[in-house]
């Protein structure tokens, strides 16, 4: 690692994706994966059991999260990505513990990179939401990244968060 303008940079790329999830409800349990009705109901659990991170999310949560994702979808098959799911799952470049406070009793699956294929995992430069809505005229704002993108763009701003 190397200090530049001020900036923590990598000077390789994580060699591992993880994933974050409640313990009581397993990893890979997605709300996108659901029907609408269905993501609905449990997202009104989530806020009014109000003991997580998600609790606090807006009511069109849901709506703009599957505007997101479908976004995402349309600009990785364009970069030639050949995603088999309709929605993905969400994971980290590397590890970021704090998303562990996300959750009651939360939990970190890693799975090393060489275990997916390069046409199959698209990446997001942060959070998948201010990465594509924030329009601050950051060169990776709306955009989204493949395996072969990381090493230039993790040079150039780091790991984020």
């Amino acid at each position: 690692m190397n200090s530049s303008r001020g900036r923590l940079t990598v000077s390789m790329t994580p060699d591992f994706l993880s994933h974050y999830y409640e313990a009581t409800r397993g990893p890979f349990r997605n709300l996108s994966h659901l029907a609408v009705s269905e993501a609905e109901e449990i997202m009104v659990e989530i806020q009014e059991a109000g003991q997580v991170f998600a609790a606090a999310r807006s009511v069109d949560y849901l709506t703009i999260r599957r505007d997101l994702e479908d976004q995402v979808r349309v600009l990785f098959i364009a970069r030639g990505g050949q995603p088999l799911l309709a929605r993905p799952h969400y994971m980290v470049l590397g590890s970021c513990p704090w998303l562990l406070d996300w959750y009651v009793d939360g939990r970190e699956l890693r799975i090393p990179m060489n275990a997916f294929a390069r046409d199959r995992v698209s990446f997001t430069y942060g959070d998948t939401f201010p990465a594509m809505r924030r329009q601050d005229g950051k060169p990776y704002r709306g955009r989204v990244f493949t395996f072969d993108d990381l090493p230039d763009l993790l040079a150039t701003y780091g790991l984020p968060q």
